[in-house]
C-alpha cells in the first residue's frame, strides 16, 4: 500500500496563494503537515489559508508569510518565519514565478535579472538556508516547480525557458550532495494547468469563455484536455512523502503528454 501521509513534516510553498502552489499547500495539509505559504499579497495569502484550513478538516496548522522572494533578506525572513512556527522545514516547494515568454531581441538586462532573481536565486538561496537542518535529521525533501520549455525550449520562450533549466540544472546538483544525508531533490515541469493567469488574459481580452478557452488549449495535448492544479499536486505529494523515498535527481514533466521528450 502507499503511504502519502505527512503526519509530523513541516513544509514550505512559495507561491502558495494560488493555482500549483495553492493546489500543493492544500494536499500536504490534508496529507497532515504543516504548511507555509508565501507570496506577495497579504489578502489572496489570507484567503489561501483559509481555503486550505477547510479543505484539511479544519485542524491544519498553516502560515502565511507575505514576502518577496526574489530578494535574499526575504528568504532569510521567510525560513526564519517557517522554523519560528514549526521548529524546523523538512519539505521545501520552489514555485514562486509565472511564465515570461518574449523574442529575444526584445528582453532587458533588467527582465533577465529579475526572472533569475525569483525563479533561481529564490531556488538556490531558500534550499541553502534549509540544507543544514535537513542534514542534521537526515530527512529532507526539495521540489522545483519548472516547465516543459527547459526542456524543449522554444524560439519566443526567454527568459523562462532559461531559468528554469537553470534550475534543472540546481536540481541534479542538489540531489547529488544531498542523497547521502537522505535529502532528496526533484522538478516537476509544468505543461498547461488551469489557473488564474489564464483567467486574467482572458479577461484581459474581453471574453469570459473560459470554458471555450480551455478546450481550445486542450487541443494540442495528447490527453484532451488541460490538468488540473491537484494533478499537479498529486505528484508533488507523492516526492514530499515516504511513498516517493527512491526518487531523487530527476524531473518530471505533469503536462498529459504535451512534451515530445522525457
Amino acid at each position: 500500500m502507499i503511504d502519502m501521509r505527512m503526519t509530523g513534516r513541516a513544509a514550505l510553498v512559495t507561491g502558495g496563494s494560488k493555482g500549483i502552489g495553492l493546489g500543493i499547500a492544500t494536499n500536504f495539509a490534508r496529507a497532515g503537515a504543516s504548511v507555509a505559504i508565501a507570496a506577495r499579497r497579504q489578502s489572496e495569502l489570507d484567503a489561501a489559508r483559509s481555503a486550505i484550513i477547510a479543505a484539511a478538516g479544519g485542524a491544519a496548522k498553516v502560515v502565511a508569510i507575505s514576502a518577496d522572494v526574489s530578494k535574499a533578506e526575504e528568504c532569510a525572513r521567510v525560513f526564519q518565519a517557517v522554523e519560528g512556527a514549526f521548529g524546523k522545514l523538512d519539505v521545501v516547494v520552489n514555485n514562486a514565478g509565472t511564465s515570461r515568454a518574449q523574442a529575444f531581441e526584445t528582453v532587458t538586462d533588467e527582465d533577465w535579472q529579475a526572472d533569475f532573481d525569483l525563479k533561481v536565486f529564490a531556488a538556490i538561496r531558500l534550499s541553502r538556508l534549509a540544507f543544514p537542518g535537513m542534514k542534521a535529521r537526515r530527512w529532507g525533501r526539495i521540489i522545483n516547480i519548472l516547465n516543459i520549455g527547459a526542456k524543449v525550449p522554444k524560439a519566443a520562450s526567454v527568459p523562462t525557458s532559461v531559468s528554469r533549466a537553470a534550475g534543472m540544472a540546481l536540481t541534479k546538483v542538489l540531489a547529488n550532495e544531498g542523497a547521502p544525508h537522505n535529502i532528496l531533490v526533484n522538478g516537476l515541469h509544468v505543461g498547461l494547468i488551469k489557473s488564474e493567469q489564464h483567467e486574467v488574459k482572458l479577461a484581459k481580452s474581453g471574453s469570459n469563455d473560459l470554458d471555450g478557452l480551455y478546450a481550445q488549449m486542450g487541443k494540442n495535448i495528447p490527453l484532451g484536455r488541460v490538468g488540473e492544479a491537484e494533478e499537479f499536486a498529486n505528484v508533488a505529494l507523492f516526492l514530499a512523502s515516504d511513498a516517493g523515498s527512491y526518487v531523487t535527481g530527476t524531473t518530471i514533466n505533469v503536462d498529459g503528454g504535451l512534451s515530445p521528450v522525457v
